[in-house]
């Protein structure tokens, strides 16, 4: 069953609202059955308004993606162009009960940033639901297989292009916790594949993804006093089924697999922060990639997958320079091994820049600025830049409630 655009908007905010009742306490049956549970109300309001020097998807008009910049002369129009929005605003619970078996720990968590069928609206979008107690946690939370920590000081909102980044449901387990930290996870599998020159064949259109069993990902995380390092792996089953008995059998199959070594090193005033993941069909946790599976045939009667191979590199510092200012700067790419069945204009690299400057002048208060420079290029050689320069304002907010 389905819901209408507007029931599910008023679906969403009655969501909220029962979690804003809850931290106020409004509900006392929650707590009245252990006062010590403790809720945390968190988040921020922010604003983001800048220009872009050249043009990308205007869908994605707030933020800087390689895929999403032009693959042909003026795909989007003329160049130049001002945008404005609050769409990283962010609303979230955590909550903290004790119970016989050790903390009860759970997170919902909302921001304004809509994409899929959302994508250009601000609109509320699920971030986390999750929850954990001891060494289980269930629910959408971070993926084993990527290091938020990764994730630079930027106002932009998108982020690196070269780094794991995916929120995805889940059933782990945590059998070593703490500065040494070992995890292994199910998670829900899903693709994308991209039907190159083929397209437009009929057999392509009776071709259906099929995912047998969940992603198997894990992380170790090695904490020391100058920083951190951590290894990440993942390895997970595509299907596709040719549902035509009448034409050609397209079906196939293929295997993902990724590494992902990153790294936090404190150096000076600030904080490196470095990466670099290698694999096969694992677009799908990449921050800024299109698709895991392409053909790499060249007839239409014997159409074989591939599992596109990937590489991303992440390079960047953050630094305090005292209580009121700091700056980040640095790299990020992504390159793609594009298979034989591809058109000219599939995205074969991208590259990712930025510096900022942040001030921060009370407590829970930061406004900055930041130049931002991307680049794509495509199988076929075609390249399309962007350059922009964005500033931000954000204000904090967060309280408890509860607990002894």
């Amino acid at each position: 069953m389905t819901r209408s655009k507007a029931s599910t908007k008023r679906w969403q905010w009655g969501m909220i609202g029962l979690v804003v009742a809850c931290g106020l306490g409004t509900a006392p049956a929650v707590r009245a059955q252990d006062g010590a549970s403790r809720f945390d109300i968190y988040g921020f309001a922010m604003m983001d308004m800048g220009y872009q020097t050249k043009q990308n998807d205007p869908l994605w008009f707030d933020v800087l993606r390689p895929t999403k910049l032009p693959s042909a002369e003026k795909q989007f129009g003329e160049d130049g162009r001002w945008f404005m929005g609050v769409r990283q605003s962010r609303f979230g619970v955590k909550s903290f009960t004790p119970t016989d078996l050790g903390e009860l720990r759970t997170t919902f968590e909302f921001e304004l940033f809509g994409t899929g069928v959302d994508a250009g609206q601000t609109t509320l979008r699920l971030r986390h639901a999750y929850g954990e107690l001891g060494q289980f946690g269930f629910g959408q939370t971070w993926s084993p297989f990527m290091d938020i920590d990764v994730f630079p000081n930027s106002i932009e909102y998108w982020g690196p292009n070269g780094m794991v980044f995916f929120r995805n449901v889940q059933a782990r387990w945590m059998p070593i916790q703490g500065d040494r930290r070992l995890t292994i996870a199910l998670e829900r599998p899903g693709a994308s594949g991209d039907a190159g020159v083929y397209a437009d064949r009929v057999q392509q259109q009776n071709v259906q993804a099929r995912f047998a069993l969940p992603d198997l990902s894990g992380e170790y995380h090695l904490g020391q006093p100058w920083g951190y390092v951590e290894a990440a792996g993942i390895v997970r089953q595509m299907n596709w089924d040719d549902l035509n008995p009448a034409a050609p059998d397209l079906s196939g199959d293929a295997v993902g697999w990724g590494i992902n070594l990153s790294s936090n090193v404190k150096a000076g005033r600030g904080t490196a922060r470095l990466s670099v993941v290698y694999g096969e069909g694992i677009e799908n946790y990449m921050n800024d990639a299109p698709v895991d599976v392409a053909p790499d045939s060249l007839s239409p009667t014997n159409i074989e997958g591939k599992a596109l191979p990937v590489l991303g590199i992440v390079a960047f510092y953050d630094v305090q320079w005292n209580e009121r200012w700091s700056s980040t700067a640095g790299y990020s790419s992504v390159d793609i091994d594009n298979t034989n069945g591809q058109r000219p204009d599939a995205f074969k690299r991208g590259q990712y820049a930025l510096a900022n400057l942040l001030y921060y002048p009370a407590k829970n208060v930061m406004v900055g600025g930041e130049l931002q420079w991307g680049d794509r290029e495509d199988k076929g050689g075609f390249t399309s830049d962007d350059l922009r320069f964005q500033v931000s304002a954000k204000y904090n907010f967060s309280t408890s409630i509860g607990g002894r």
